[in-house]
């Protein structure tokens, strides 16, 4: 499994009903509010088989209410 970060944006008055749409695809591990230039925050766990891209794009990125997203992908150094 890969884990990667996915930043939300949402936009104005819709981040509670995107955060319940986020839970609602049970596919986060964590999903965190957040402060800064970024709403929400997810921790997510993508098999090894999948495209990331892909994958993010099929079960996350429709939800409406979302403006931006920001993904990091994660590299195990140690």
């Amino acid at each position: 499994m890969r884990c990667v970060f996915v930043q939300f944006r949402c936009h104005p008055g819709k981040t509670y009903e995107v955060a319940d749409a986020i839970y609602d695809r049970e596919i986060v591990s964590e999903l965190y509010s957040t402060s800064g230039e970024y709403d929400l925050i997810a921790k997510i766990y993508i098999p090894e088989s999948e495209d990331v891209g892909q994958f993010l794009n099929a079960r996350l990125f429709d939800i409406p209410g979302i403006s931006r997203t920001l993904t990091t992908m994660t590299f195990r150094a140690f």
